[in-house]
This record gives structure tokens, C-alpha cells and sequence, in this order.
């Protein structure tokens, strides 16, 4: 992908449009920066692009006339590639590529990526401890937990690792990214609002093995059906993890003990002696012990960093406890299964915050999970009577609203009494009340801690 003196358009001025930005000036190309916001705020984007800070920027309706001109596109992962200007570019052969697949093109190395539902981030998090551990400055965490692959793109050297969380975003628009490693977790319903249907989905998560072949890794959950049908097609070499059965060649979960199988049995630890809770974390660390070891990493340094990883920021996170009441945040449950996960964590009876940006996803199983452990369902944001509709439904009565999260979190300590849990587990993206998870789940803590 030769960019010098071409004209390159990057669509989407955030993070990734911004690190994109960078690593194409960097490479002498001829850069525009678009994005369909007519309100942005072009001084703070300059301000963020630096020394690069004088090329064109262009906010609100698409200049139709850039298009004859074009000799690539690059989209950050928040722009849906049907949109009709994406379109035309195809129809006048206009190369449409993923900031990922920009990143992929001049970052040097290896890379390991993980992509699913629910999970990317606590398992990427720990196979970026593993390595450093292991490699220390050599590794880099980048794509979909915060720190863009375009921006750690042009600091990487033939020896460097990145190690990739990736999105259904970022991958539906892949050419030629090859992980030497990857790893697909699970998969339900989310972002249909994006993707329309599950089909279309589970396809762009399948990207990540798509170019993969003989020598690489691709380990998946051999509880996904649908997984073991994807293997068949797979060039590279398939293992699977499983939270619920032994497994000839692979990594399980036998009772307390997670067990590593390839060929001989390796007891990695017992789920006692880690520090994250519940079965999807057990998942989560069958995925990045294998990832690890199938590149090369010694086990023993493998089970030190397990045994020492604290979880991560935003999921199912100890916050404090007040006057008897422990506070959780799970802002990072963005999705009914994702929250269906901070639930099954819990072990109090629990005041649950729910609700937030509609992303077209049913909330009965989310609900019906709550098991007799929730006692209160306190409800805000776009989805709130939409909730309560599937709540009602599933017999659960015991729910009220909030007309801002100030407000909510408020309620929740008032509606506590010693011995419970407070946890904000939304089921709904942030959208609408925050730019992103993060922000909400500290704001979340901010407002406990001065309660």
C-alpha cells in the first residue's frame, strides 16, 4: 500500500482517524480529514494532530467533489461502510480500507488479536501482560481497548509484538490483515443496529482467521457451535477452549482446575488462586494462556502474570463499600450478555442500573437472569421504557426510572441496605448520556466515593 504523494482521505476525525492522520503524513501522502459532524470543534482537532495540524479538514456534508481525486479512503471503525458516499467510492473503484488495515500495512512484527462478543477487552489485557512480562518494550496493546493501532503503528520494529483487540468494526473492512495468532471468544447479539443481522456480524468477527494460514493460530470457543463449523474452512491450525467439557488437544476447565492439553496435561492453575471472578473470566484466561503458549511464551511465565492479573478497569470492578453496601462497576456491560456476566458475579443481593443507548437488542435473557439475586432495577437513558416493557413481560415488577444517572446511582445507595450490592451494569451502550463506557464508569465511581 504505497501512500507517498497520493491523495488519501481519512473519514472520521476521533482516536483512530486522528492516529491514521499521523501515520499516513508520516508516510509523505497527500491527506484530507473528513468527518460528517458539522459541529466538530476543528481548532481541538487540530490541536490533536500536532505538527500536522494544517491539512484539510472537512466537517458536514460530504464534498462530492473530492471524490474524482481520491486515491484512497481510510474509515475509522465508527463509520458504517453502507453508507451511500462509501458506496460510491466503490462504484468509481476508489480503495476503501479499515484504519486497521492501514496500521496493519506499516506496523512491523507479529500480531495477536482477539475479537467476540463479550470479553475482547479482559483477555486482551491479560495476554498484553503475558507478554510484556515476556518481552517487555517489545509489546504493544492496541485497536479497540483505547490505544489505536495506527498510532503505535510507526514505533514498531520486526521484533515487536501487538498484541489487538478488534472490533466488529474494525475487521468488516479488512484486506489483508494476518494475525499470526487469533483468537474469536463467543458471540450474541450486538450492534445489529450497525451490522442489521447476526449473519453479518459473525461474518466480520470471522474476518480475524480469514487470511490466516498454515503455521498460524486461531483458537476458538468449542461451545460455539457455529465456531466448529468455521474451522472446517480454516487454513491455519484450530484449538479450541471449553468451560464445560475435557478436550483431546486444547485447554479446559476440569471443576476448579484449568487444564492446558497439547498433548500432555498441564494443570495451569485453579480458579481459587485467580483474582477475577466468574465463568466468562475463566473463558477470558483459557484464551490468552493458549494464545500465549501456542506463540511460544514458557508456561511458567504464563502462570505467574495469571496469577497476578487484578481484572480490568470497568468490569465487574470493586469500587468500595459503604456502610455495608459494596459498590461494582460494570460500565463496560454494554450488551445484555455482557451484563448477564456482572450478574451472574455477584453474590448479595443486588440494586442493578440498567439502561442507556438502544442498539436494537432484547432484553428477556438479560432479566430473566437476575435470579432471584436483583432487588431493584433502577432504569435510565433511551431504553429505559423499552426495559421495562421486557421486564414486565418476564414477571419482574421490581424496577423504577431515573431521568439522569446522577439520580440513579443516588437511588441505587438509598434503595441498599448492609449486605447488598450496588452494581451499574448498563446492558446498553453510553451513547446518548456519555462519548464511551469509560467516562460513565467514572463518573459511576465519582459519584459513590463522595456519597
Amino acid at each position: 500500500m504505497e501512500v507517498a504523494g497520493r491523495k488519501v482521505l481519512v473519514f472520521g476525525a476521533g482516536i483512530s482517524g486522528i492516529g491514521a492522520v499521523r501515520l499516513l503524513k508520516g508516510q509523505k501522502a497527500d491527506v484530507i480529514l473528513y468527518d460528517g459532524n458539522e459541529q466538530l470543534d476543528t481548532g481541538k482537532v487540530k490541536e490533536k494532530l500536532g505538527e500536522y495540524k494544517d491539512i484539510q479538514i472537512v466537517a458536514g456534508a460530504f464534498p462530492e467533489e473530492e471524490l474524482d481525486s481520491l486515491q484512497l479512503v481510510v474509515l475509522s471503525p465508527g463509520v458504517p461502510t453502507d453508507l451511500p458516499v462509501i458506496k460510491r467510492m466503490h462504484e468509481k473503484n476508489i480503495p476503501v480500507v479499515g484504519e486497521v488495515e492501514l496500521a496493519y500495512e506499516y506496523g512491523k512484527g507479529d500480531v495477536l488479536a482477539i475479537t467476540g462478543t463479550n470479553g475482547k477487552t479482559t483477555t486482551t489485557t491479560l495476554l498484553g501482560e503475558i507478554m510484556k512480562d515476556y518481552r517487555g518494550e517489545e509489546v504493544f496493546v492496541v485497536g479497540n481497548i483505547g490505544n489505536p493501532y495506527t498510532v503505535a503503528a510507526g514505533q514498531m520494529k520486526g521484533s515487536s509484538v501487538a498484541v489487538a483487540e478488534m472490533s466488529s468494526f474494525q475487521l468488516e473492512s479488512i484486506k489483508d490483515f494476518r494475525p499470526k495468532v487469533s483468537a474469536i471468544l463467543n458471540y450474541t447479539p450486538d450492534h445489529l443496529n450497525r451490522h442489521h443481522t447476526m449473519e453479518a456480524y459473525i461474518a466480520a468477527k470471522e474476518n480475524i482467521a480469514r487470511n490466516q494460514r498454515e503455521g498460524d493460530f486461531c483458537i476458538l470457543n468449542y461451545e460455539e457451535k457455529i465456531m466448529r463449523e468455521f474451522a472446517k474452512n480454516l487454513k491455519c491450525q484450530v484449538l479450541y477452549f471449553s468451560s464445560r467439557r475435557k478436550l483431546e488437544r486444547g485447554i479446559y476447565l476440569d471443576g476448579e482446575k484449568i487444564v492446558y492439553k497439547n498433548p500432555e496435561e498441564i494443570l495451569v492453575c485453579r480458579t481459587g488462586d485467580l483474582q477475577i471472578l466468574g465463568m466468562h473470566n475463566y473463558e477470558n484466561v483459557m484464551a490468552a494462556v493458549m494464545m500465549a503458549a501456542v506463540y511460544g511464551v514458557p508456561m511458567e511465565q504464563i502462570q505467574k502474570t495469571v496469577l497476578e492479573f487484578r481484572g480490568v478497569e470497568h468490569r465487574i470492578e470493586y469500587v468500595t463499600e459503604k456502610r455495608g453496601v459494596v459498590y461494582y462497576n460494570d460500565s463496560k456491560g454494554t450488551n445484555p450478555d455482557a451484563a448477564i456476566k456482572g450478574i451472574q458475579a455477584m453474590n448479595r443481593p443486588t440494586v442493578l442500573l440498567g439502561g442507556g443507548y438502544d442498539k436494537e437488542s432484547e432484553y428477556t435473557e438479560w432479566i430473566r437472569s437476575f435470579d432471584g439475586k436483583v432487588k431493584k432495577l433502577i432504569l435510565m437513558g433511551a431504553t429505559r421504557e423499552k426495559i421495562a416493557a421486557d421486564a414486565e413481560m418476564c414477571g419482574f415488577h421490581e424496577y423504577v426510572y431515573s431521568d439522569t444517572f446522577e439520580e440513579a446511582v443516588r437511588m441505587a445507595a438509598d434503595e441498599a441496605v448492609p449486605g447488598d450490592a450496588v452494581l451499574l451494569s448498563p446492558a446498553c451502550a453510553s451513547w446518548g448520556m456519555f462519548p464511551n463506557y469509560e467516562v460513565r464508569g467514572e463518573k459511576f465511581k465519582e459519584i459513590v466515593n463522595s456519597l
